[in-house]
């Protein structure tokens, strides 16, 4: 299983997910109004490196990461 953390605000405990790819990660997502205002605007790493596609495969015990923007000085 991956770990889905959520950094910053969102402020959401992780939780552990069973997926192929991070499009089956979007889909558990859907319907999930305060989430997806945060999923339209954030980055997302696995294994601290940042994706560009939901086409990557994932294996157990990879670590995702929802990095919503942040404003900082």
């Amino acid at each position: 299983m991956a770990t889905v953390e959520f950094l910053g605000p969102i402020n959401r405990e992780p939780m552990d997910v069973d997926i192929a790819n991070l499009s089956e990660l979007k889909e558990i997502f859907e319907g999930d109004t305060e989430l997806e205002k945060w999923l339209e605007n954030s980055a997302i790493a696995v294994n601290d490196a940042l994706v560009s596609h939901l086409n990557i495969p994932l294996l157990s015990r990879d670590k995702i990461s929802l990095l919503p923007p942040v404003c900082g000085g």
